[in-house]
């Protein structure tokens, strides 16, 4: 398959060299300028359970997108606020490409996606995470398993050519039936761990600390009223949502000692280390926006407000 990922993000790096292992094509499309300043190789440090790869990744990008190219596959892992514009950018470019949406999505599916056909789309949730340090080196982990998902409707042809191409690099598709609803809980998750991290000043602070943990699972639990009122059952998650009702004494001390003493975790984390990163703000801003739009009372993320104030 002939996959192009949209952008040079530590998630479409990851994948795109995954992916890439099993021998499919992989090409990434960056802006014009861009691909000079990158380089033609990416230094990589990731772990992949008790496996790790350091290595040079020879990488090859394009700065344009002809509307007749030949790419089966586009992946698109950008941060949520992100998408419109991706996706406006796509639309007339398609080709006969499928088009993978792979990552946070708060906005309702089909209208996140602008004027992409929703025939030609396929909807998954990347297991890994990382991002580079000061010197350029991806340093991330990634999970054995890929979540996809689908609005109701059995996957098509080529949703299941999607989950195929993962598979084929050693990656175990997990099915969400209602993923609109998996996305909107997956954010209020983000929105409290977030919270956490611009308090602290980085996600990197937060292995080991049962109170940052705490803080995080009850910040997201008084976003469940919110995702209730838009709709979804949540009775269709109990396995996401009990951790986020379960009494925090509890859940707060497992999470700090998981992300302290597993090392695919803790790496996740201490690779989000930078203060200034947009994506974070944008995540608790949004979620807070749509808890006072319903008039759904949210204290915790109010308290985090002065904290979402532009960007350092």
């Amino acid at each position: 398959m002939k996959i192009l990922m949209f952008g040079r993000g530590a998630i479409a790096t990851i994948y795109g060299w995954a992916l890439e292992q099993a021998g499919h094509e992989i090409e990434f499309y960056v802006r014009p300028g861009r691909a000079a300043t990158y380089g033609n190789t990416i230094d990589l440090d990731l772990r992949r359970l008790r496996r790790r790869v350091v290595q040079k990744w020879p990488v090859r990008y394009r700065e344009e997108l002809a509307p007749d190219h030949d790419f089966d596959l586009i992946v698109l892992s950008l941060p949520h606020h992100s998408l419109p514009e991706a996706t406006a950018f796509l639309a007339p470019r398609l080709g006969n490409a499928t088009v993978l949406i792979f990552g946070n999505l708060w906005a309702e599916p089909l209208t996140a996606i602008g004027t992409l056909p929703a025939d030609r789309t396929a909807w998954g949730s990347p297991q890994a995470g990382g991002g580079f340090d000061p010197d350029g080196v991806l340093r991330g982990n990634l999970l054995p398993t890929v979540l996809f998902g689908t609005l109701g409707q059995p996957p098509t042809d080529r949703e299941l050519s999607v989950r195929r191409a993962f598979r084929e690099a050693g990656l175990r598709p997990r099915e969400q039936p209602d993923f609109r609803g998996w996305l909107w809980l997956h954010f209020a998750l983000n929105a409290g761990i977030h919270s956490q991290g611009l308090r602290l000043g980085s996600l990197a602070a937060l292995p080991g600390s049962t109170a940052a943990f705490r803080e995080a699972l009850l910040t997201a639990r008084e976003l469940l009223p919110v995702i209730e009122a838009r709709g979804i059952d949540l009775r269709r998650h109990r396995a996401y949502v009990l951790p986020l009702r379960a009494p925090a004494r509890l859940t707060a001390p497992a999470l700090a000692w998981l992300t302290a003493h597993i090392t695919l975790l803790r790496v996740s984390f201490e690779a989000h280390s930078g203060p200034e990163a947009h994506e974070p703000r944008e995540i608790c801003r949004d979620a807070l926006a749509e808890a006072r739009r319903l008039g759904i009372a949210a204290p915790r993320l109010e308290a985090a407000e002065p904290l979402l104030e532009g960007t350092p």
